[in-house]
Formats: structure tokens, C-alpha cells, sequence
């Protein structure tokens, strides 16, 4: 089997049990009192190996693999097993953090509405010992927002002797791991600065959450509920904004399906909670970004950029699809000029010819959503799969349908965003801004770790 984003056949993808290991976890639960390792058990002895993860096998180090293969739900059990055992002061405060692009697969899975099902998630999660369980929307809205603000710097500095145009999106962890591994320079100075939503939501918990708890971080295991597996990856960057610095953003990453599983083969007898938010308070309805795909970057750059640049109020985007479904292009035109030619590629296959056309320089774009999974980020390998390792269609298309209906919150219009701005990183334009929501990209003449994958 070949892995989820490239076409090579040496690439492969499996998920195995070491049935060898026998190590038993005192996971106990009201419903079940008789001893016996239900399949809710065994599923924690399940291992993650290297070839899951989706970025291509000479994207990642060795040592990178034994951590990817540690990211599992033995790992998340085993730390919420100690602190039943262990004296409270060596507790750690288990906090999951739940990406929106995976809502929807709990809400069809359950036949459940979003709102709904993100209260019996997080019902499930508390049950097990879990102190909190946030959405990452707020951290999506701060990447959104600085992505929104480096476009516009970048659209201005622009010129031929100094391109720093097109601006190509960062938020998707496979495209940017394969981008500054495989590629590199020329293609990773056009890649956005701005962290991805999980980076932030990592800083975000570890650092400011943190704080407001008076925790130390290294108090907090911090745990991603997302759609696919390259954020086990991403979370290997230690990459955090806090005073003891050294923190790691996310300590483990469990994809949707993994979580799932546990919820369905449990046995557990559970009450529905609310969400819970930074502030202290519960969160209340689950609110989305408007976008061609719910990673959702690509139309709230253009919007803004439209009326920054151009003082231009633009509505409802028409997207014209192109040379597929997964390559999409939206325009600004103004008196038959083209102002903002904006485009959304999902999938390596049009990864491929965004990368091509920008080396020859026959490059029409001033923006690009680049997204490593084909149909983005609802279709992610962690999530809507058959037994057979596919992609589920039909629980697919019912996710779609149920995202749709999730009511659009544009990021500028979050209080909390802004409240953050001003308490946490001292004003929107502070230098702890580029700090915590930025990141430093390879330079020039940087070379890729890896030899070019020919496709």
C-alpha cells in the first residue's frame, strides 16, 4: 500500500498490534468491574508505527519514528492510569485539545449533530480522567488572522527584483514537513511564517493556560484530537512560548479514529459535557471559518486582503474549479483587470504542479491553500475510513453536510481573539506577537534533508 500523499510504491501504510506485548493497564470504568481486557484494553496496547505516518518515509528521522510510534492511545491511558496510582502531587493535568475538522466525523459516526456530539466527546474524555477539553477554533483564528496580516505585508513589498509573492499557506503539517524537507529553497520563502492552529493552541495551553491555573507546562500533558496522522509529527517540534521555555506544544496526538474506537469498544456509561475554554468558562455553540475546505485559510485572506488592498467589500466567493475538483482558483476583477488571483490545492498530485510552475517562474498566483490531503482536511487518513484502509464515501459526504450547517464565525469578530491579543501578548503588534504566532522558515540556499521524490 502506498502512503496517503505520494505516488511511490516503496511507501507503505499499516497499523499493527505487537501481540508479544502483554502489558495490562489499570484502566477501570464503572461499566466494567469483572476483570477481563475488553477490546477497549487491547486497543491501548496498539501500536503507531513509522509508515503511518502520511509524510513520505524520507521526510522523517529515525528518531523522529520511535516518537511518532509513542504517540498512541497506550501512552494518553498510561498517564491518566498514574495519576490514579501516583500521590496528586505528581499528577499531571490531562488537557485534550480538539481540532474542528474532526467534529464532524464524531457527528456523523453518532448521527449526531456537531454541537452535540462535541458534548458526548467530551463527556467520554472526562469520564476517563480528562480536566479539560477545548476546541481549537480560538488558535485557528489567530493563525487565520496572522496569515491574513503577512499577506497583505507580502503583497506590498513585492517586487521582481525581490519576490515574496505567491504566499503559500502553512497551516497543513504534511505539506509544510514535505515543503522544508524535500523541496526546499526556492519554495520555502513563499511559505506563510504564521503558525499552524495546533502550534498556537499548543502555546496557548502550555503558556497562557498554564499560567492562569498556575501550572508549570511540564504539569500539563496536552493531548490533539485530529484527522489525520502528520500532526503526531508536528507535535514533535518543541516549539512553545513559555516562561520555562523547553515545552513541548502538544505531548501526544490521537487522530479522530483512534478516539473513536476507544469511545465505541469502552463499554463506559457517560454523561455529556460542554466544551471548556481558556477563560474558565464552557464554551457554547461550535462555530466554523468560512472557506472552500475546512481548514478554511483561503477565503478569509482573500476577503481581507480585497478590502485592505483594494477597499473592495467582496460577499460570497465563487470558486472555479480547474484541473480538478481539488484545484480551485478565486479572482478579484476590476474594470477587466485581475487585482487578487487567489487558488486552493489539495492533494500531492496538485501539489506537484503548484511546485513546478513556481520553479519555472510560470507561477499566475499571489496566494495559494495548500492542504496535503486530497478533498482537505475532513478526508484525512485518521479519520472516515473503511477496514480496508479507504476512504468511507458515504460517511464522508454526511460530514460534509453536517460541516456545512455549522454556523460562520469570521475570526475578527472573536472577543476572546482579541482579548488574547492584548493579555497575553501585550497588544496585536508586539514583538511577542512574531514570537508566539510566527515562525522562522529556512533561508536561502537552504538545502532540502531529503533527495527530491520524482512523482
Amino acid at each position: 500500500m502506498k502512503c496517503e500523499h505520494c505516488t511511490r510504491k516503496e511507501c507503505s501504510k499499516k497499523t499493527k498490534t505487537d501481540d508479544q506485548e502483554n502489558a495490562s493497564l489499570d484502566v477501570s470504568s464503572p461499566a466494567r468491574e469483572d476483570g477481563e481486557k475488553g477490546e477497549f484494553h487491547k486497543l491501548a496496547d496498539a501500536k503507531i508505527f513509522l509508515s503511518d505516518c502520511l509524510a513520505c518515509d524520507s521526510c522523517v528521522t529515525a528518531e523522529e519514528g520511535v516518537q511518532v510510534s509513542q504517540q498512541n492511545t497506550k501512552d494518553f491511558l498510561r498517564v491518566l492510569n498514574l495519576n490514579k496510582k501516583c500521590d496528586t502531587s505528581k499528577h499531571k493535568v490531562v488537557a485534550v485539545s480538539v481540532c474542528p475538522q474532526s467534529l464532524p466525523y464524531f457527528a456523523a459516526k453518532f448521527s449526531l449533530s456537531v454541537t452535540d456530539a462535541s458534548r458526548r466527546l467530551c463527556g467520554f474524555l472526562k469520564s476517563l480522567g480528562v480536566r479539560f477539553v477545548f476546541d481549537t477554533t480560538i488558535a485557528a483564528d489567530f493563525s487565520v488572522l496572522e496569515s491574513q496580516k503577512e499577506f497583505v505585508r507580502r503583497f506590498r513589498r513585492h517586487s521582481e527584483e525581490e519576490p515574496t509573492l505567491p504566499m503559500l499557506t502553512s497551516a497543513c503539517p504534511g505539506w509544510v514537513r514535505y515543503a522544508e524537507r524535500v523541496l526546499g529553497h526556492p519554495v520555502t520563502p513563499h511559505l506563510c511564517t504564521a503558525k499552524s492552529p495546533q502550534q498556537i493552541m499548543g502555546s496557548l495551553v502550555k503558556d497562557y493556560f498554564a499560567r492562569r491555573q498556575n501550572l508549570s507546562p511540564d504539569k500539563i500533558f496536552h493531548v490533539i484530537v485530529a484527522p489525520c496522522y502528520d500532526r503526531k509529527l508536528e507535535a514533535l517540534q518543541e516549539d512553545v512560548l513559555t516562561a520555562s521555555r523547553g515545552s513541548r506544544g502538544a505531548d501526544c496526538v490521537l487522530t479522530s479514529g483512534e478516539v473513536a474506537q476507544m469511545m465505541e469498544q469502552s463499554g463506559l456509561s457517560v454523561r455529556d459535557a460542554a466544551l471548556d475554554t481558556l477563560f474558565g468558562d464552557v464554551e457554547g455553540q461550535v462555530r466554523r471559518h468560512d472557506g472552500a475546505s475546512p481548514d478554511a485559510h483561503l477565503g478569509h485572506i482573500f476577503r481581507h486582503a480585497a478590502k485592505e488592498l483594494f477597499n473592495e467589500d467582496v460577499g460570497e466567493l465563487t470558486y472555479r474549479s480547474l484541473r480538478n475538483r481539488d484545484f480551485q482558483e478565486v479572482t478579484l476583477e476590476k474594470s477587466g483587470k485581475v487585482l487578487l488571483r487567489f487558488a486552493a490545492a489539495y492533494g500531492f498530485r496538485n501539489i506537484q504542479n503548484v511546485v513546478l510552475k513556481l520553479k519555472k517562474g510560470k507561477f499566475p498566483y499571489h496566494c495559494v491553500e495548500v492542504l496535503a490531503c486530497a478533498g482537505g482536511c475532513l478526508s484525512g487518513r485518521g479519520q472516515a475510513q473503511t477496514e480496508e484502509g479507504r476512504a468511507d464515501k458515504a460517511l464522508l459526504q454526511r460530514m460534509k453536510g453536517i460541516y456545512a450547517d455549522v454556523p460562520v464565525r469570521p475570526p475578527e469578530t472573536s472577543a476572546h481573539v482579541q482579548e488574547l491579543y492584548q493579555e497575553w501578548l501585550d497588544g496585536a503588534d508586539s514583538p511577542r506577537v512574531q514570537e508566539a504566532l510566527h515562525t522562522a522558515r529556512p533561508g536561502p540556499g537552504h538545502p532540502a534533508n531529503s533527495r527530491d521524490i520524482k512523482w
